[in-house]
């Protein structure tokens, strides 16, 4: 059983907390790791964001004020322009944020794989740290109960000490006598 040294100092102790997690490594990015990939992954968490919403939103009401007041006539009511835009957003975004979701819920059960493992070497730690204070504990009661007899005997050897010093000394009184 290999014990921890406690005795080091924490700061110089190397330990790999993540250690449980780096099998799952390959899972970090979404897509992949080229170029196409992580654009991907930036472009499926744009998505979701205020700032695309806003940004929509904005161009939404620009293109129509633009072809409702008469500024340009490119899309004219009812905007088969901007519905055909729309659908080739979604046509590529659904896919997308699909793809993002699913990468996710990988990531998210690896995550959960690797806190199980930790939490399995946690409680084997805590079995044997267990197990090993049981044996200090059982080596100390032993321990005193050797004690206990060597008091024993040693008040028992003491007695008869006195006993047997308290005998001669009646024996020579006697002899002085």
């Amino acid at each position: 059983m290999a014990i921890e040294d406690t005795a080091t100092p924490a700061p110089t102790r190397k330990t790999d907390h993540l250690r449980f997690h780096r099998a799952y490594e390959h899972l970090a990015p979404t897509f992949g790791n080229d170029r196409f990939a992580l654009r991907a992954e930036a472009f499926a968490r744009f998505f979701g964001t205020p700032a695309f919403l806003g940004a929509q939103t904005l161009i939404v009401v620009i293109w129509v004020c633009l072809n409702v007041f008469g500024v340009a006539h490119f899309d004219i009511y009812p905007f088969i322009l901007l519905n055909l835009a729309f659908s080739l957003q979604s046509a590529y975004a659904a896919p997308l944020i699909l793809l993002a979701q699913t990468r996710q819920a990988a990531r998210d059960k690896a995550q959960s794989d690797a806190d199980a493992q930790h939490r399995e070497a946690l409680a084997v730690a805590n079995t044997e740290r267990q197990a090993a204070a049981a044996q200090t504990t059982e080596q100390i009661m032993t321990l005193l109960e050797q004690n206990t007899r060597l008091t024993e005997m040693t008040k028992q050897l003491t007695e008869r000490i006195e006993s047997l010093t308290t005998e001669m000394h009646q024996h020579f009184v006697r002899k002085e006598s």
